[in-house]
């Protein structure tokens, strides 16, 4: 079998980011009760179906911001032999053109420059998904990481770092800070990355297979 393309990869990693933002998404956005108008007229109940799940859209494009931003640099990194320089000088100038367009008390450069950081600790976490071989996510990431310890290294990183552009919206934010909110995306994400290394890092499923070997 032949290896895999790096764009198949890059659509791998794209595909796994965004179930997993729809997943939080689907957790953290509760869809609101339904009125007896809803009930008892059905095009009404469609509209807030479909209204709840363009809402959970909206907010799961909103999480994968800086993951997409990061995976593409480190595509364009590898099919085109850009720097590290490069790659990070296109992600800030994406997110100059951001703190332009949105109020301060939105988006602000304390974020900004912690997303940096997100995003340069991503950037390196792809390249070595995109440089293994496999053709799936998961092994993608056992050829990347090989043990479970050195994966849970790196969403450890990715949690400090998501947790400090956290801080830094609630800053920004001051009183319109949502912090029941902030806490639910915390823990379904912190739910979802975990369901998800057991499942790689089975390790009966994984002895299984050695044996059959």
């Amino acid at each position: 079998m032949g290896k895999t393309s790096l764009k198949k990869k890059y659509n791998i990693v794209l595909t796994r980011e965004t179930n997993i933002a729809r997943l939080i998404a689907l957790k953290v956005i509760k869809p609101k009760p339904f009125t007896v108008w809803e009930v008892l007229i059905p095009i009404l109940f469609i509209f807030g179906y479909m209204k709840s799940k363009e809402q959970r859209e909206i907010f799961a494009q909103n999480l994968l911001f800086t993951k997409k931003l990061a995976l593409d640099a480190a595509h364009d990194m590898l099919k085109n032999d850009y720097s590290r320089k490069s790659a990070e000088l296109q992600i800030k100038k994406k997110t100059d053109d951001l703190l332009a367009a949105l109020p301060d008390n939105v988006y602000s450069e304390s974020i900004r420059q912690e997303q940096l950081k997100e995003m340069d600790l991503l950037m390196g976490h792809y390249c070595k998904l995109m440089q293994a071989e496999g053709s799936d996510y998961d092994t993608l990431v056992l050829g990347a990481y090989r043990t479970r310890a050195q994966y849970n290294v790196f969403l450890e990183g990715l949690r400090g770092a998501e947790e400090r552009v956290a801080q830094a919206a609630r800053q920004t934010l001051g009183a319109n800070t949502d912090t029941v909110m902030a806490e639910r995306i915390e823990y379904a994400t912190n739910s979802a990355r975990m369901a998800e290394i057991d499942k790689i890092f089975d390790t009966s499923s994984h002895s299984s297979n050695a044996h059959h070997r």
